[in-house]
């Protein structure tokens, strides 16, 4: 099927209708103004359309009513389906941040459409104005499966480094030596988190950006949980000291839980994706952008990772120059 309708609860006498990203790291992005938007109607159920990635992240929301999963067809036929599933509706509130026709074409007390920006801005600073709001930090729900599932997986074995090492393109994927270094520095002898392990984390289409990483370490010292399901992964994240990983759904993921977060940058734009927070850390290439991408030789399909001259000494030094001793405080305290 082209479109799917996933019911997951009572339907109610007013609801809100949230149109919201096909990517993972845009549904995250878009969740404080869910959760925003759940308080200031509590007794509206909701509707989540949005692409079939992100409508993992939604699966644990509050009075979620349905999630209405977009497939893609050709002359946009999906927002068809769309409005098919909900014209029938009296909405209380319909919030868009596709920018498409469907608040213009449905009955709703509040219409809402994510603005253009006027200025280079972080995409939840974007997407809070879309009510008129300050920033709204993302929000991940989960529930007691969730938690059961992380524990279970991460056992009794110490504290944890997550690792997150693909993306969605390989230019902005840092090469895997990288990261193996980076483990040996932090969590090898005299490392500031001596003694911990690694939790490999991100798609199971991302196991061969792992396997390097997971082949150089002692096993005892790695858990393996790519491929595992979002919201386990963020129960997962919410037990780690620390995340580092690229510019990704599974950096954003990292972020919502509030742990320290860094996220290595090289061909794609922090001002618009750094890891919100006050412990997101961004950690850029020597290179601009501009000249990682802005050569006649480059090609999105082609071009293999451009990453690699941001080395292992300099993430840590920016890890070290952040938190101080912070870290391995935190572990023994």
């Amino acid at each position: 099927m082209p479109y799917e309708t996933v019911r997951t609860g009572e339907a109610g006498n007013v609801a809100i209708l949230f149109i919201t990203s096909t990517h993972i790291g845009d549904a995250i992005l878009s969740s404080g103004l869910l959760h925003r938007l759940l308080q200031d109607y509590p007794e509206d159920s909701v509707t989540i359309a949005c692409g079939a990635p992100a409508a993992k992240v939604f699966e644990a929301v509050p009075r979620l009513e349905r999630i209405h999963t977009l497939r893609k067809r050709s002359y946009s036929r999906h927002w068809l389906d769309l409005w098919r599933a909900t014209a029938t509706r009296r909405w209380r509130v319909v919030v868009d941040l596709r920018r498409t026709l469907m608040p213009h074409i449905l009955w709703a007390q509040e219409k809402h459409i994510l603005p253009k920006p006027q200025a280079p801005i972080h995409r939840v600073d974007l997407i809070s104005q879309t009510l008129s709001l300050p920033p709204l930090a993302p929000k991940v729900w989960t529930e007691e499966r969730h938690e059961r599932q992380a524990e279970a997986l991460l056992g009794d074995g110490g504290d944890l480094v997550a690792v997150a090492p693909g993306a969605t393109w390989i230019g902005k994927i840092w090469p895997a030596q990288n990261f193996v270094e980076l483990a040996q520095r932090l969590l090898g002898s005299g490392g500031m988190l001596e003694g911990c392990r690694l939790l490999l984390i991100g798609a199971d289409s991302e196991r061969d950006a792992a396997r390097p990483i997971r082949e150089a370490l002692p096993s005892s010292q790695v858990v393996d949980a790519m491929g595992t399901d979002v919201l386990t992964t963020y129960a997962a994240l919410e037990r780690c000291r620390l995340f580092v990983g690229n510019d990704s759904a599974m950096m954003h993921l990292a972020a919502a839980t509030g742990r320290p977060t860094v996220g290595l940058f090289g061909p794609t734009n922090d001002v618009h994706y750094a890891p919100w927070g006050e412990n997101g850390l961004v950690v850029r290439t020597p290179e601009s952008i501009e000249e990682l991408i802005g050569g006649s030789d480059y090609n999105t399909r082609t071009t293999g990772t451009i990453m690699a001259n941001l080395t292992a000494e300099m993430v840590e030094t920016a890890i070290r120059d952040r938190w101080g001793e912070t870290l391995s405080v935190e572990g023994k305290t």
